[in-house]
């Protein structure tokens, strides 16, 4: 059973920062990509494919930055200037070669910004 475990999230005013992490229990081997989702509907935030491409959401970018350690198995979110908008659960995925067709997915991390 692979798992993906996130950790940080909470509360901050406008402006602050915040950090998540996410780890997973899988070989290196098997992982295409890592990334972070938001809401209901788990958008999009940023994603970090194992050759070093990054992408992320326009909502964010310049904002948020992704970083992956692929022998780690991990990935983390370094959230700056954090806008209430940002306000969600923030989901770590897990993209696999030979797998789920939508990966693996942790619980959620709850992220709160006010005003």
């Amino acid at each position: 059973q692979v798992q993906v475990m996130e950790s940080g999230g909470g509360s901050v005013q406008s402006g602050g920062s915040l950090r998540l992490s996410c780890a997973a229990s899988i070989s290196v081997n098997r992982i295409y990509a890592m990334g972070w989702y938001r809401g209901n509907r788990r958008d999009l935030v940023a994603r970090a494919i194992s050759g070093g491409a990054t992408n992320y959401s326009h909502s964010v970018k310049g904002r948020f930055t992704i970083a992956r350690d692929n022998a780690e198995n991990t990935v983390s979110l370094q959230m700056n200037n954090l806008k209430p908008e940002d306000t969600a659960v923030y989901y770590c995925n897990v993209e696999v070669t030979t797998g789920p067709a939508d990966g693996y997915w942790g619980q959620g991390t709850q992220v709160t910004v006010s005003a």
